[in-house]
C-alpha cells in the first residue's frame, strides 16, 4: 500500500496552501477516477487533499442567460437541475450517458474534466506507456488500440479522452474558471484539454496549483435541435467508441448555426468549426450532412483494429445531424436499438 497524507480543506485558500506544500499532492473529489489509479498505482501521491467541504457545488444564473456549475456539483445534480435540462439539454443528455447512476452520485464536475483515458497500457503498470512514463513508449500503437484515437494522435500517445459530458462541454462552448496562488483565470473549454504531442502526460492545462472552481456555460438558443449519440460495445456503463453531440439552430428547414463535437475519437473532445461552417445556410440532407462528416474527419486515421471508427464516426455524425436538424434527440433511457 502507497502510504499518503490527508488533508480536509474546508475553503479553497486551505486547499491551495496544501497543494503548495506538497507538490506530489492530488486534489480529490468523488474519486471515482483517482481511487482507480491509486488502486492500479497509476498514480502514487503523496498527499491527497480532501476538497468536498470546500463550497464549490452550487449551480446558479449567470447574467445574459448563462449558468455557472460549481466545480463539486455532482454529475447526477447536474443533469436532474431544471435549468440545465430546459436550456441545456444537450448537457445532461451527455451526463445520462455516462458511467452508472451509482457513480453519477459521486462524480463532479471538475473531477469529470480531469479524469484519465481507460487505454488499457495506461492502466497496467508492468507495461511501458508514455502518458504514465514519459519517453518509455508506447505499445498501443502496433498493438491493441481498438478503442484508440482516429484524430488528432502522435507517434507518442494514440488515448482517447473518455468523458461524455466534457464533448457536450465543447459544443456549448463552455468556460472552466480555476484559482490558484497565482489568482484566477479563465479557460475556454477548446484551451483546456490538449493533444499528446510529444508530452501525452500533460492532459490539459491546469497548473500542478491550480484548482477549478466551476464551469461557465454561455447562453444557448439550440431548443429541440440538439442530440447526444453514443455508441458502444454495450448500452450500460460503458465507454464510447464514437460519440456525437449537436447543436443547431434552425430557422424552418435551414441552419443558422451549429456545432458539433466527437467523443471517443481523440486525446480531447474533437471540434472543428470550419466543419460545423459548412452547414450554415444550408437544408437537412444527408449531402449536406455527409460533407460536414468528411470535413470533421479529415486527417482521421486508423491504427489497425481501430479503422472501423472512422466509417463508424462518419455514419454517427449524419445520424445525430439528422436527429438534432428534426429535434427528436437521442433518448438515454431508451433501451431499444435503433
Amino acid at each position: 500500500m502507497n502510504r499518503f497524507d490527508y488533508v480536509r480543506a474546508t475553503t479553497l485558500d486551505e486547499a491551495l496552501d496544501a497543494l503548495a506544500a506538497s507538490p506530489g499532492a492530488k486534489v480529490i473529489a468523488g474519486g471515482t477516477n483517482l481511487v482507480d489509479l491509486m488502486k492500479y498505482e497509476v498514480t502514487r501521491p503523496s498527499r491527497i487533499i480532501d476538497i468536498t467541504r470546500v463550497p464549490l457545488d452550487r449551480i446558479e444564473d449567470g447574467p445574459d442567460g448563462s449558468l455557472r456549475i460549481g466545480a463539486l456539483a455532482t454529475n447526477a445534480d447536474t443533469a436532474s437541475d431544471p435549468r440545465v435540462k430546459t436550456r441545456f439539454p444537450l448537457l445532461a443528455s451527455a451526463i445520462l450517458a455516462g458511467a452508472s447512476g451509482q457513480l453519477r452520485n459521486a462524480a463532479t464536475t471538475g473531477g469529470n474534466l480531469l479524469q484519465r483515458t481507460r487505454c488499457y497500457y495506461f492502466y497496467d503498470v508492468g507495461t511501458a506507456c508514455n502518458k504514465r512514463e514519459p519517453g518509455s513508449g508506447c505499445p498501443a500503437i502496433g498493438g491493441v488500440n481498438r478503442i484508440h484515437a482516429i484524430q488528432g494522435a502522435s507517434d507518442h500517445c494514440i488515448a482517447t479522452h473518455p468523458s461524455d459530458m466534457c464533448v457536450a462541454l465543447a459544443a456549448l462552448e463552455a468556460r472552466v474558471n480555476v484559482v490558484g496562488r497565482g489568482g484566477e483565470r479563465t479557460i475556454a473549454f477548446a484551451d483546456f484539454h490538449r493533444l499528446p504531442g510529444d508530452a501525452p502526460e500533460r492532459d490539459h492545462t491546469l497548473a500542478d496549483n491550480e484548482v477549478i472552481t466551476s464551469v461557465d456555460l454561455p447562453d444557448s438558443d439550440f431548443g429541440p435541435h440538439h442530440t447526444y449519440l453514443k455508441l458502444r460495445d454495450r448500452l450500460s456503463y460503458a465507454f464510447a467508441l464514437v460519440s456525437v453531440a449537436v447543436g443547431l439552430k434552425m430557422e424552418g428547414e435551414r441552419i443558422t448555426s451549429a456545432r458539433i463535437a466527437l467523443g471517443g475519437v481523440a486525446h480531447k473532445p474533437w471540434r472543428l468549426p470550419e466543419a460545423e461552417a459548412t452547414l450554415i445556410g444550408r437544408g437537412a440532407d444527408d449531402a449536406v450532412f455527409g460533407e460536414a462528416a468528411e470535413r470533421l474527419l479529415s486527417g482521421a486515421r486508423g491504427q489497425g483494429q481501430n479503422n472501423f471508427k472512422i466509417g463508424l464516426a462518419r455514419d454517427a455524425i449524419v445520424r445525430a445531424l439528422h436527429q438534432a436538424a428534426a429535434g427528436t434527440p437521442q433518448s438515454q433511457t431508451d433501451k431499444r436499438v435503433r
